[in-house]
């Protein structure tokens, strides 16, 4: 298991990458591992891809600020620990945290996914007060929103595995499956959420985030549904229906503005279904959003207008 909570000792910015040996591997890579992650990049002079995973590599390690460190290992002079790692090609990369191999890839990668592997291996390896999972926390969140859904499920999961009642992270996990379409899997995982933490903010926007995006797949098409309210603005059902097909295409505020809409044309059609319908988007944005606000605001300028 990654270890969340054994915080991990900045490496010296001078020494963050390394050229290792067969001989120096216990120290440079088993031990130095139980203070700090090291990432081992099992090279040859000849390889072709090598010569820009490298750099890539050596260029998110120095970024990650000394919460990793690398080896360069050249497998043409040093086999015996490629023998044993079963480096079958190169370039092969292995991460060591805790001294043992935590993750690892073969092949060049691209930046954004160097970065977000050499992320990963930091956030997991803490370093704060708590262990480290306010910052996982936040590092995966950051990889979400950046589009690495798999990557942050691992993260956040880390973070259950070692607190299994952080509700940010259930929340985060949730919306890394969605993000993959998992709806089924998201709301899985919500349901098996301790009782202490059900009623969380956080895990009252999963709920409002999942049920969005259930009604996000029965979604009709945005063209078709702004071609029916156009030529009938008093269709509330059309123009209920593009609010949700808008949202499913990440165009939330306007689909906010159409629900608004409904509201102000006939605020108890269909029970109330334009505000309730918007509470629920509001609850799965963040406190602070600003679509969220704005529409409170408007919301409430019309209830009691």
């Amino acid at each position: 298991m990654l270890g969340l909570n054994d915080s991990a000792a900045a490496a010296p910015k001078d020494d963050l990458v390394i050229e290792g040996s067969d001989a120096s591997f216990m120290q440079d890579v088993v031990e130095a591992s139980k203070t700090v992650p090291v990432i081992v990049d099992f090279w040859a002079p000849w390889c072709g891809p090598c010569k820009t995973l490298g750099p890539a590599l050596e260029a998110a390690v120095q970024k990650a600020d000394g919460k990793v460190k690398m080896v360069k290992i050249d497998v043409d002079r040093n086999q015996a620990y490629a023998g044993q790692l079963q480096v079958q090609s190169i370039p092969t990369v292995y991460a060591f945290w805790q001294g043992k191999p935590v993750d690892g890839f073969q092949g060049a990668l691209p930046g954004s996914e160097i970065e977000s592997f050499v992320n990963k291996l930091a956030a997991l390896a803490g370093g704060e007060e708590d262990g480290g999972l306010a910052e996982a926390v936040e590092v995966a969140e950051g990889m979400l929103a950046e589009g690495d859904a798999t990557g942050a499920a691992e993260v956040f999961g880390a973070v259950l595995q070692e607190d299994d009642k952080n509700a940010a992270a259930y929340a985060g996990l949730v919306a890394a499956h969605l993000a993959l379409d998992q709806i089924e899997q998201a709301e899985a995982i919500l349901n098996g959420a301790p009782a202490e933490i059900a009623r969380t903010p956080e895990l009252d926007a999963a709920h409002a985030q999942i049920a969005l995006a259930k009604q996000a797949s029965n979604a009709g098409p945005v063209a078709e549904l702004r071609g029916r309210v156009e030529a009938d603005p008093s269709d509330l059902q059309a123009r209920y229906d593009l609010a949700t097909a808008l949202h499913a295409k990440g165009e939330t505020a306007e689909a906010v503005d159409q629900l608004l809409e409904i509201f102000r044309r006939d605020r108890e059609w269909n029970d109330a279904a334009a505000k309730t319908q918007l509470f629920t988007i509001f609850e799965a944005l963040p406190a602070k959003d600003p679509i969220a606000l704005a529409g409170r605001r408007k919301l409430s300028s019309m209830i009691f207008a």
